[in-house]
């Protein structure tokens, strides 16, 4: 029984949180990739490889283009590795295949490139990981339309933020800090991010309007990534049926709503990071794959394939963003080096640039390592 139970066990881990996973993480992982292929075939560069996962091949083909589509063993990332890189992370060059290649071989490999081609294909795949992003963000609400709640209070909670600064029941909050308010979740999002300022929120009261200065209080609450230290006002929604409204996009509504909707992650990943270096956030948040095929299984309980689907929008945003850091072994490395480049006229040696690689290396190992151990410990805590 103790050996069925095992097996029951791993099948449902397997299914509640590694299915999940894997299917959000192959998703960005392919159109990062996708990126960086599609700009280096328009480039005319040949493509050798377009793996997704590491190590040893479970099942691949070649196309008519010679170009090996491979899934590996290790699903956690993938690469495409272009004609004339030394290695799946294309650092540096492998001189010895180039000097066994024909005149015409050596024009379509990814060194032959000029610093401008080069950053191109090196940037499509951020790029690719943003694009995503806004499609899924853009086609959901275009698709589905978006539920609203209008930002109207109805109650206060004694002794709270809201108390202080003036807020009553029944107001309807029009702006903060000048920025229009829509819905309750807008002003969610405003005073979330905001704690301890001041801020300026423009309400509806008895046909009038009222400004009221208004100081979110700072909370750290736990959530599946970690604890999170965000602003509170301390009202409650609106509780009437009437309050609550779908609105509907049109193409071009539903593009702009996807970029305000990237823009909106990137905005606060940036602001969690100056956040942590001046000490105002926890390295906690910081996740690594356990967590995250946590917190995919969750949303796969709960939301369906239409909530991991907007889970893949955020980790592209995510992905994208941590790729364009200006770290060797990163895009962003790549990119710096190129930006060097042009600067110099010439490229930087192959000595100093394998000396930024290993430290790259180093870099990517050690965050790697953090993040895990930063995941292990956040799981014992629930156990």
């Amino acid at each position: 029984m103790d050996f069925v139970a095992t097996l029951w066990n791993a099948g449902s881990f397997a299914l509640g949180y590694l299915v999940p996973f894997l299917f959000v993480l192959t998703v960005v992982v392919f159109v990062h990739e996708l990126g960086h292929f599609l700009v280096g075939r328009w480039c005319g560069v040949d493509v050798k490889v377009f793996s997704i996962g590491f190590g040893r091949e479970l099942f691949g083909f070649n196309d008519k283009h010679g170009t090996r589509w491979r899934f590996a063993a290790i699903p956690l990332g993938g690469y495409v590795k272009f004609s004339g890189d030394a290695d799946a992370a294309s650092a540096g060059t492998d001189s010895a295949e180039l000097q066994g290649m024909t005149a015409l071989q050596r024009e379509r490999s990814f060194p032959a490139q000029s610093v401008g081609e080069r950053a191109a294909i090196v940037a499509a795949g951020p790029i690719a990981n943003f694009l995503l992003a806004i499609l899924i963000f853009g086609a959901t609400v275009y698709v589905f339309g978006k539920q609203v709640l209008i930002p109207r209070v109805d109650q206060v909670v004694a002794g709270s933020a809201a108390e202080r600064g003036g807020l009553q029941p029944g107001d309807l909050v029009l702006s903060i800090d000048g920025k229009p308010i829509g819905a309750f979740a807008d002003m969610q999002r405003a005073i979330s991010a905001r704690p301890n300022e001041t801020l300026s929120i423009v309400v509806e009261r008895a046909n009038g309007t009222v400004t009221l200065p208004v100081t979110p209080a700072l909370v750290e609450q736990n959530t599946p990534l970690g604890k999170q230290r965000i602003g509170v006002l301390g009202v409650q929604a609106s509780r009437q049926a009437s309050d609550w409204k779908t609105q509907h996009f049109g193409l071009l509504e539903s593009a702009r709503v996807g970029v305000s909707e990237t823009w909106y992650v990137v905005e606060r990943t940036y602001d969690y990071l100056a956040k942590l270096v001046s000490g105002r956030e926890s390295v906690d948040q910081l996740s690594g794959p356990i967590r995250i095929a946590q917190v995919s299984g969750m949303v796969a309980s709960n939301g369906g394939l239409l909530g991991l689907i907007n889970l893949a929008a955020v980790l592209s945003v995510s992905i994208g963003l941590m790729n364009l850091f200006p770290v060797p072994m990163l895009d962003g490395g790549h990119l710096l080096f190129y930006a060097v480049e042009a600067l110099r006229g010439r490229p930087l040696s192959e000595r100093a640039q394998e000396i930024g690689f290993r430290v790259g290396l180093g870099l990517v190992l050690m965050l790697m390592l953090f993040v895990t151990w930063n995941d292990i410990l956040h799981v014992r805590s629930l156990l």
